[in-house]
Order: structure tokens, then sequence, then C-alpha cells
């Protein structure tokens, strides 16, 4: 998919914000805050407070699995599994869809032409909330001179009815059954199933559905339809073999009203009839498609527009959808897609399969995009930039979330799993590639660096809970898939891939994964199809046995480096966990030990040095020269593990950081910061230790640590509100930040680099957070002056409307001021700015305020209470 969800900036007010405004989230809300107390009671103070992830599947005891046996024997066929039979297997679809955007409802037909390739009596497909009301099945006969070869795409002379005795859903496995005539058997060969259907469009936000949005200019609510089909949602669309392991071909008509809109799908038009099916109507036909799976076809009738679309080198046109009133707002996400997908086309070294490339933001969107082929769905919020009034993390989200989606052209829709076990191989290698993508577009963004906060930090959060899971998981029912779209297939799979380029090299990497592209393109493949291609690239290393202790357990280790007088480096690994007295109940077979790459350098030489800590090695030793004053274990954090030192060696990198910080590259600072106060909750370095690391930050001026180092003193300021030491606490980071607000300040410049516009924001909110007097009273000054005078003062800089509108409300805002941003909420139509003022709203320091607007939740519809339980998910800190 899919995109991860990101929490937008703003801080835990927006919690009671909803809870006061949204009475129907208030259940929702309370479940939240029990849930956490709960969790935090079985915790030391300092345990991890992060968000649990999902259990390992059950193990099946034999007994267990005799019974189920006995059970399977009792039942007819669409009863006892819910997996299609893998000996029926679609070849092509022809599909017509009619939605009817003024009753919300839609009608169809489709025609699947189905290779048969043993004796049956049934037929299976996908059905869900679908009112099929008539079933055909016909047997093709092969045309004379195709009677004789094997080949799956022969021509066809006739069809020949086939009579079906009866037809019917199965809703519990989520089947339309077609039985034959009398049980008679269907013989080997291929057939068409003719269905007819209809459906509706209202009331969900997957499947086909319908969205509507408010023209700004008419105030008219404008209808569309649109589709979102990952992971088992076609089957909501039509009726369809929805697994990922089929990969047929399609043929789509799509109705639309003949004037004012348009139908897109994954392919180029190359018909359109008019006053068809009946006056006032369209019927648009698409070009055949290439194999795909169901959840990549896309529908979308509606009154999008686009500017002149972009030829791209390979010589298909890329063009990006929206709605009138936000065209201008798609420059840019033009300008990065040409970029980014020129980039893939060189780096896997294979076309792009596809006639055209559409990118479409749509107003009510589940997921921050989604990779169909050919036509790339987006929230408004993650393709849409407007210089002026998008943030510079806004532009940057854009930029990544494009970067991702386009990645799946190849790892995903070229290759696709073959069944939902291996959800990361698709995910975890779009979310590391959109950093090359990304990088390539934006060469000076250090986003390259990036990936320790965005991606890996956080991850390594999660990962040291005993609640972890690992990477492949086994998925047994369908209902189990759409909690594997989670960080662990996305960040921890992105991770392990960029651990596993690191030590392959770039260059055998490359050549793998293009190798492993070609060999399997068009079709489908699982993990150790892949580690299969990269063994073939780099002979000298296990490339399984390496990868499997990363990916078949959950958690990772901690090496202990301990160094002697002579010079000698004594490394050792053990599981890392927040809670070292945790109850560990999932049982490894590979005993919760990891083949580890280890990287080092030394104060003597920064060329890499590489050995392995193997998994059934007790320690290894490495040497350094004895006059070296540090060493440091993974360089740039290029492995998926933690390090700890001797505190000798730790109270070496103090000083190194007091006296002379660029001996250490930016992302080993940030590593270091990471490690030491992670390791200090874990109980395995003192507080004191990890607080006399920070004591550098007053030189520091790079975004990437001081983001990390906010990050841990917020997370304080959370955990210690309520402590004798919440005062000192202040004190201390109000000393660190001071130096680095200064030079920050809050004037923003034309001339400022994208990453000093990414380090303002964070350093003024943590100044703010800490009480800094002077980002205090500067940003309750910029707040009155723009409250004041909302309609004639410029709005606060982009990058700083979060902070003024949340600290400003809060310190500066009283029932006035509130009114007057909650009517510039109703009024504004750009959805990255809508979230900014609601998160301003959310940080009214007076309850009454909030409750008494109860009635208001009325405006938030659609996307925006998307949103609004997004931020209350996702809110790691609530205060």
């Amino acid at each position: 998919m899919a995109t991860r969800d990101q929490p937008t900036a703003g801080r835990g007010k927006l919690f009671y914000f909803l809870l006061w405004t949204c009475p129907a989230l208030a259940v929702l809300c309370s479940c939240l805050v029990i849930a956490i107390i709960l969790l935090r009671s079985q915790c030391s103070a300092c345990d991890n407070p992060t968000r649990v992830v999902s259990h390992s599947p059950k193990v099946t005891t034999h007994s267990d699995s005799k019974m189920e046996t006995a059970r399977a024997e009792a039942l007819r066929p669409w009863e006892a599994d819910h997996r299609l039979p893998l000996d029926t297997d679609p070849v092509h679809y022809d599909i017509f869809l009619h939605p009817d955007l003024n009753n919300f409802t839609f009608s169809g037909k489709v025609v699947i032409q189905i290779n048969v390739k043993n004796p049956r009596s049934f037929l299976l497909v996908n059905t869900k909330y679908l009112d099929i009301f008539d079933t055909r099945l016909t047997k093709l006969i092969p045309a004379e001179s195709e009677r004789e070869t094997n080949s799956t795409t022969k021509k066809f002379g006739e069809e020949r009815e086939i009579k079906i005795e009866n037809a019917f859903e199965y809703k519990p496995n989520e089947f339309w059954v077609v039985l034959v005539k009398n049980n008679t058997e269907l013989q080997p060969g291929f057939y068409n199933l003719h269905l007819q259907f209809r459906g509706n469009l209202s009331g969900k936000i997957v499947g086909f559905y319908s969205s509507t949005y408010t023209d700004p200019k008419t105030q008219q609510k404008r209808k569309i339809a649109t589709s979102k089909f990952q992971p088992t949602y076609a089957r909501q669309a039509y009726p369809c073999f929805d697994e990922p392991g089929f990969k047929p071909t399609f043929k789509v008509r799509l109705v639309r009203p003949r004037y004012g809109y348009i139908a897109l799908s994954n392919m180029d038009q190359v018909n359109v009839v008019d006053d068809s099916p009946e006056l006032g109507l369209t019927t648009v036909e698409f070009r055949e498609s290439v194999p795909m799976v169901t959840y990549l076809s896309c529908f979308i009738v509606s009154d999008f527009e686009r500017l002149s679309p972009v030829t791209v080198s390979q010589g298909f046109p890329l063009s990006v959808y929206s709605t009138r009133a936000q065209l201008n707002k798609t420059k840019y996400a033009t300008q990065v897609g040409v970029n980014v997908i020129e980039y893939y086309i060189q780096y896997f070294g294979i076309p792009y399969p596809l006639p055209k490339l559409d990118l479409a933001a749509i107003p009510d969107f589940v997921s921050g995009a989604m990779e169909h082929w050919g036509l790339v769905t987006f929230r408004e919020v993650t393709l849409l930039y407007e210089e002026g009034v998008s943030s510079t993390a806004n532009k940057q989200r854009v930029a990544t979330v494009i970067g991702h989606e386009l990645a799946h052209m190849w790892f995903g829709n070229l290759v696709t799993l073959k069944w939902w076990d291996d959800l990361w191989l698709n995910e975890g290698f779009a979310s590391y590639v959109e950093y090359k993508g990304v990088n390539h577009a934006q060469p000076d963004w250090q986003i390259l660096d990036q990936f320790l906060i965005d991606d890996l930090h956080p991850v390594l959060m999660l990962d040291a809970s005993v609640t972890s899971h690992p990477i492949v998981q086994t998925v047994a029912h369908p209902d189990e898939i759409t909690g594997l779209f989670d960080t662990i297939s996305y960040s921890k799979g992105a991770s392990v891939i960029r651990m596993l380029e690191d030590f392959m090299g770039e260059e055998d990497f490359k050549n793998g994964i293009t190798n492993f592209l070609n060999h399997f393109k068009f079709g489908n493949a699982v993990t150790q199809d892949l580690w299969n291609e990269l063994q073939e690239a780099r002979k000298d290393v296990n490339i399984t046995r390496v990868m499997d202790t990363w990916t078949r357990q959950m958690g990772y280790p901690v090496v202990t480096a301990t160094r002697d007088p002579n010079g000698t480096v004594t490394l050792k690994q053990e599981r890392f966990l927040f809670d070292q007295d945790a109850n560990i109940t999932d049982n490894s077979p590979y005993g919760y030990r990891w083949d580890v790459p280890v990287t080092y350098i030394t104060s003597q030489s920064k060329a890499v040095s590489r050995t392995w800590l193997h998994s059934d090695a007790a320690s290894v030793s490495i040497e350094i020269p004895r006059n070296a004053t540090w060493f440091k274990i993974n360089y740039h954090q290029k492995g998926y593990y933690r390090v700890n030192y001797d505190t000798k060696s730790w109270e070496q990198f103090i000083e190194l950081l007091k006296t002379d910080l660029t001996a250490l590259d930016i992302p080993d600072r940030a590593h270091l910061l990471d490690d030491i106060f992670s390791l200090a909750e874990a109980g395995r370095v003192s507080y004191s230790l990890a607080m006399d690391m920070t004591r550098y930050l007053t030189s520091e001026t790079e975004y990437i640590p001081w983001k990390v180092a906010s990050t841990k003193f917020n997370k304080f300021d959370v955990l210690l509100t309520s402590s004798p030491s919440y005062a000192k606490l202040r004190k201390y980071v109000q000393a660190l930040v001071s130096n680095v607000y200064k030079k920050v300040t809050m004037a923003v410049s034309d001339d400022d680099s994208h990453i000093q516009r990414l380090l303002r924001p964070t350093v003024v909110e943590l100044a703010c957070n800490v009480g800094v007097p002077e980002c205090i009273s500067e940003v309750v000054a910029v707040f009155k002056n723009w409250i004041s005078n909302a309609s004639s003062v410029q709005k606060p800089h982009p990058d700083l409307r979060s902070i003024v509108y949340s600290y400003g409300m809060k310190l500066a805002g009283g029932e006035k001021e509130w009114n007057i941003m909650w009517n510039l909420y109703l009024k504004e139509t750009d959805a990255q700015e809508k979230i900014k003022l609601l998160l301003g709203l959310a940080h009214s320091s007076e309850p009454w305020i909030l409750h008494r607007s109860g009635n208001m939740p009325r405006q938030f519809k659609g996307f925006w209470l998307q949103i609004a339980i997004l931020n209350i998910v996702y809110n790691e800190y609530i205060k």
C-alpha cells in the first residue's frame, strides 16, 4: 500500500479536544486511555511507552490439528477453506461498471475467463456486499488451429453453455459458489463465467465507493466514484479471484456522465461511446492491461482535471489529477514524479511496462496512498503542495510518498507476493527505495541520513518488546491481513534491506534485485526467491542464513563492545528488550540470536572495517590500534542493532563530542544519542551517562541529531511532569536549546536550505515546550498579531504555523481567539492547512471552551474524522 500513516505535528491536547467535541469517539478515547494506563501499570517507571504491535500467530497443537481436519472433512469445499482453489486460474477479466453518482449505487457485469486445470463440479470466486443476480457459465472451444497447442492464450472459436445447478453466496468465506448441473464435472479447459451484479457506493471508504467535496467557488457538493482494493476489497466492486497469487489481464469499460466528468483506469483509454448505455452517459473503454492482481485494479469517475502531462524519456505521459481548485498544487508532484520514475527505470534496469502513469488526489482516501498500476491514488495531503501554504515537512512528505508508490511499480506490481506472508517484500522494499528515489530528485535534502529518524529509530523502539512479531508471518485467515500493514513490515523491512545492501555492496545488491525482477516479472515470488537471486550476485555470504535470522524472528540484538588495554575489542550479542524481566512466551527457532554484520571506524582511520558476529558464536574479537582514542561500531547505523560500550568508551565519546563533534558524521552522532538513551531506558547504562552525552548539544546545529534529542526530551517532559525533577529537566534543556534557538530564530529566509527549514520547527517547538522565554514571547507575539487581524495579516510561515497556532492558543487564546480560528478552519480548503488549524484548536487550555462546542463534530466528516482518529491513535505523548 500503501504508505504508512504518519502522525501529524501536534501534541496530546488533540485527544481532549476530540473527546469533548466528538461524543461518538468518547468510548474509543476512553478505551485508549485505559489501555495505556493498564500497559504502564505493568511496566517500570521508565518502561517503553510505545505502541503495541500484534502478537505472533497462535501455534496449533497436534490435537487441535486433528480436530480441525475432522471438522473440515465434514464440510463442503467452500465451507472448509477460505482460500480459493489453485487449480482454477483466472486468465482474463472483462469488466463493465456503471456508477450512479446521484443514487450512490453501481451496477456491472464481468466475464472471467478461467483455466480449469483438473476435473471439478463447482467454481468459486470472491464476493462481498454485491447483489449478484445473473450467473452463466460457458465452455470455450478452441479454434481449429489452436486445438493441438498448450498455450494459455488460445484463440477460441465458440462458446457452449454449461448448465448450472445452483449459484449462491457463502458469506462466511466471501465466496460466490457455482455448482454444475447434476454434479457433473467440468473437464480441464477454458471457461467463461458471466456475472451481473449491483452494489452500493455509499457508507464505506474501501472497495468501489463515492467521495464528495465542496467546490470552493460554487459551494456545491461534487460527487465522484473511486476505488481502493488492497488487500481484499476488489471483491466489493466485482466478483473476482481476490488473492495476490492470481495475475490475469483486465479489459475495463466505465460509464461516466457525458458532460463534465472523466473516467480513469489503469490503462489508457482506446474508445469512447457517447450516449451509451443511455442518453447523457458515456462509456469509456480502456486498453487491455498487463497481467496484474485484483488489488491493483482501479476505477475513477470524477470531474478531476490535470495540467499538461509531461512525457517521460521512455515515451509515456505522466499526469497528476486533482479537483479544479487544487490544480496549481500539482506542479511539484509532477516534477518529483518525473524525476523519480526516470531514476527507477535506470536503477532497476527494467522499463516501466504501461503506456501511461497517472497520479490522482482523492478527497476521501483511507490510506496515505495506493500503488494501483498506472493510476496511483493519494490523499490530498500526500500529493498536493503549494509554496507559501505547505510546510517544508509537507513538501518532503509529498516527495517520499511519491517515491514509495512509484517504487511499487516494480516491487509489488511487476513482481507480486504469492500470499500475504510475504507482504514485507512489497512494503519493506518500497519503504527503503523511496529514499533513493527522493535523493535523486532532491540531492540536497540529506534524505538518506533521515532514514534513521523516520524509519530506523521508531521501529527499534517498537521491536524491543515481547509483543512484536517477525517480518515474515504466517497468515492463516484473510482477517489477519490488514494487521500486517504495520511498522514492522514497512520500517523493519526497509531497515534490514538497507543493512543487506550495506554488507552485500551497492552494485551486487542492485544486480541481484534486477535479476530478481527480470526472473519473476508479471509473476509472483516469495522471500526465498529474493534470497536466491541475491545469492547469485554475492556468493561468499550465505544470504538465506543471515537474513532468516532477521526476518523470521522478532526483535534484534544489542552488541556489547568491551575494550581491553591491548586494543582488543570483544563483541557479544543478546536480545535487546526495554523490559529485561519480560515474560517471553514466543520461542524462536534461532534462539533470539542473529548473524550480525559488524562495521567499525576508529580515531585513526575513517575507512570502514567489517567482520561478522554470527549467531552460533559466543563472541568475536577485533583489533584496533592501541593509540586509537575511540572506536565506533555500526558505522552510520546501517546495521539493525544497538551497541553498548564499556563505560570508559562511552566517556571517550562524551569528551570527543564536546571537543570536536565533527570527528563523527551526522548519522553517527544521531546514532550515539538514540542508543545511549534507549540503553538507559532498558537499565543497561545510567541516565546520568546519557544526559552527560547531551551536553555537546550546545554546539550541535544539525537537524538529525537535534530531532533525536528533541524526541527524547519531549518524552521526558511527559513522563516527569509530576516529578520533583521536572523543573531541573526543563532548566537543563533550556540551557541546551537556547544557543541553537538563537541561531535559527523564527525568521525564515529564502536562502535557508531544506534541512535548515526542518531544523527550525524542531528547535522552536522544543524551546517553547521547555519554556525558553524568548521563544514563548516571540510565538505569542506572532499569534496575537495574526489572530487579531486574521483577514488582513499574512499567516505565519508554513513551517511554523502548527507551533504558532498550538502554543499561541495554549498560552494566549481565549474564547474569542478560539472562535476566530474555528471559523477559519471551517472556511479553509487546503487539506494541510486544515490539519494545522485543527491542532491549534485542540490546544486550548480552557476545557470549558472545548466542552461547550460539543455540537461542532457535525463539521468533522469523512477524511477529517479519519485524520482526527489517527492523531489520537498515533499520538505518543498524551497530556
